[in-house]
């Protein structure tokens, strides 16, 4: 709120609100107000009206009003002071001088600028020495190797910095002070004393501030030189942690998009910009860190976490992630298959895919599941370690109801049924802990009824058996449970035409699945009918399509505002009707047909 008389008070008097709101949204006039499509949310109709008399907005689709000042805050994601600083400096007003700086204070700002002033000119120098030096038409045809033409070079400043070791030096030293260079990242000192350029042989890509002012560089290797990638130190302007590698260039689209895609590397980064999604930054070679989540958060608290397949890349995806959380950001990861950075694989299966990939990008703990079912998981003890792996990222999540639901949809997803493991779950994630403490006998999961009635009836049912194993076989409904194997090995012994027989069949399955084949095998049945086991194969069905309408439905939430996924959409209301078939009790289709009468 602007005090009366304050200075804010003064801007929001002088400041015209079209003049600003028409920097971020395309206004035309209607009547006495103006007009555009509403920034807050996806629309084709103009909604969003602008009062130019009374100096307010409204947006009639989704409610969104305020004055210049929350505007700017909703656009910038910024403090009031920082919203009533943007305006004066849109509108031309004057802002007061700030109280009178200490000597030290006037000769850091000092400092500051005459780095600033450096990293520019380095700039300049490392671009020209790409584009106009013998030396130079070396690195240019490894860029063009790389898929870089002229217009993304100088699209993204990139240089290239000699190999004599003082050819910036040189450049620099008639300019400025040697002090002042040394404090600029750029140079290093032998055992000697000497300074001596610390780029050297290097691809060079500038890394700017939010305003788009060069303040550091990060250099790859041309050669087999060692580190592949070098970047510069710390400095008065440059602090890692609080830097994102293209930001400058990507806040208007994260912005308008309301989500960051964030990624490895510099190449990688470049690739994503230039297949034409220019919403994606780059940590600068340094692990994701608090102060660039902040910074991130500014613009939007959706992310997309894009990183390398590899082991590596997948490590820094789950320390990623746990920042993340921890921030409440909605995070979603894009996993490329195996072997693909988004560089490598943008070359090979070109944009579109790519896009179709980003628009499909599971949330955080689908991935992490993902992750987790890979694992092995078939004692007790390796169920155990599956859901510990994932502790660490459910503990963080700071709301209780979340932490909560996704409690229960680990239990789901593992296929952990038994109550007890379920209950010791709940509370690990409600508690924040990092690790579910229950004995691994607990981690035997409940075996249904339908599927301890149709294993008996796989060894029992003489005159339906092949056509049984057939039916369960083609449906793929004993995919995915804790009895798969015995199901496997109880077909394949059906499709002989032989009689099973229960011990010699047993003998390949590990000891917990044997002792569970007897214990059913044991159990007191009644005379095996078609009509029971199609009954049987309808649950069974049935549960396998509930869990694929599930995990359509998280992935049409995933989309981004905008997106419509007509074949997601198709997909899930195809699924429904063939859900709503069966537990009409219909026949299943295709496949094998039951015994004749």
């Amino acid at each position: 709120m602007a005090e009366a008389g304050s200075f804010a008070d003064r801007v929001k008097q002088q400041a015209d609100i079209v003049r600003v709101i028409g920097d971020y949204v395309r206004l035309k006039k209607a009547g006495q107000n103006f007009t555009g499509l509403c920034p807050f949310h996806q629309e084709k109709t103009p909604s969003f009206s602008v009062h130019a008399t009374k100096q307010f907005y409204h947006c009639f689709g989704c409610g969104k009003s305020g004055d210049v000042f929350k505007f700017v805050m909703e656009m910038d994601k910024c403090t009031f002071p920082e919203a009533v600083q943007t305006v004066a400096t849109k509108c031309g007003i004057a802002i007061p001088r700030p109280r009178e700086r200490s000597p030290e204070e006037r000769r850091e700002n000092q400092q500051r600028s005459a780095l600033v002033e450096i990293q520019r000119e380095a700039a300049a120098f490392f671009s020209r020495a790409l584009n106009n030096t013998p030396e130079g038409k070396v690195a240019r045809a490894y860029l063009e190797d790389r898929g870089l033409d002229a217009e993304a070079i100088a699209r993204f400043g990139l240089g290239y910095a000699p190999s004599s070791g003082d050819a910036l030096l040189r450049h620099l030293k008639t300019k400025s002070p040697e002090k002042l260079l040394e404090s600029s990242g750029l140079f290093s000192r032998d055992q000697s004393g000497r300074l001596y350029d610390r780029f050297r042989r290097r691809i060079i890509f500038p890394i700017a501030n939010e305003s788009g002012k060069v303040i550091a560089f990060g250099g790859r290797a041309l050669g087999d030189e060692n580190p592949k990638y070098l970047n510069s130190p710390e400095t008065p302007i440059y602090t890692k942690s609080s830097v994102l590698y293209h930001l400058d260039r990507a806040k208007d689209a994260i912005r308008r998009n309301d989500f960051a895609i964030l990624v490895e590397g510099y190449m990688d980064t470049i690739a994503v910009a230039r297949s034409g999604v220019t919403n994606v930054v780059a940590s600068c070679g340094t692990s994701l860190a608090e102060g660039q989540i902040k910074l991130l958060g500014r613009f939007s608290r959706r992310v997309v976490v894009n990183y390398d397949p590899d082991t590596a890349g997948q490590a820094a995806t789950e320390r990623s992630l746990t920042l993340l959380l921890e921030k409440e950001f909605d995070v979603r990861v894009l996993a490329l298959p195996a072997g693909a950075d988004p560089d490598k694989f943008i070359k090979e299966q070109g944009a579109e895919n790519y896009a179709k990939r980003l628009r499909e990008a599971p949330s955080y703990f689908d991935y992490l599941i993902a992750r987790a079912r890979a694992m092995p998981r078939t004692s007790p003890e390796e169920k155990l370690a599956a859901l510990n792996f994932l502790m660490p990222y459910a503990q963080r999540v700071p709301s209780s109801l979340l932490r909560s639901e996704i409690a229960s949809k680990i239990a789901s997803e593992l296929r952990v049924e038994e109550p007890v493991l379920r209950e010791a779950l709940r509370r690990a994630v409600s508690e924040r802990r990092s690790e579910v403490k229950t004995k691994p006998e607990l981690m035997r999961a409940a075996v249904r009824p339908v599927e301890r009635r149709l294993m008996q009836m796989l060894v029992e049912a003489e005159g339906f058996r092949q056509q049984l194993a057939s039916r369960i076989r083609e449906a793929q409904c004993h995919k995915g449970l804790e009895t798969e194997r015995i199901f496997e090995i109880l077909i394949d012994a059906a499709h002989t035409g032989a009689h099973p027989d229960p011990a010699s069949l047993a003998e390949s399955l590990p000891e917990r699945d044997r002792a569970l084949l007897f214990e059913i095998l044991f159990e007191p049945a009644q005379e095996p009918r078609w009509e029971e086991a199609e009954s049987c194969l309808i649950e069974l069905e049935c549960r396998r399509m509930e869990e694929n309408l599930t995990e359509l439905g998280r992935r049409i939430a995933a989309l981004a505002p905008g997106e419509k996924g007509l074949d997601l959409q198709g997909q899930f209301m195809h699924l429904k009707r063939e859900l709503a078939r069966l537990k009409g009790h219909q026949p299943l289709t295709g496949g094998v047909d039951g015994p004749q009468n």
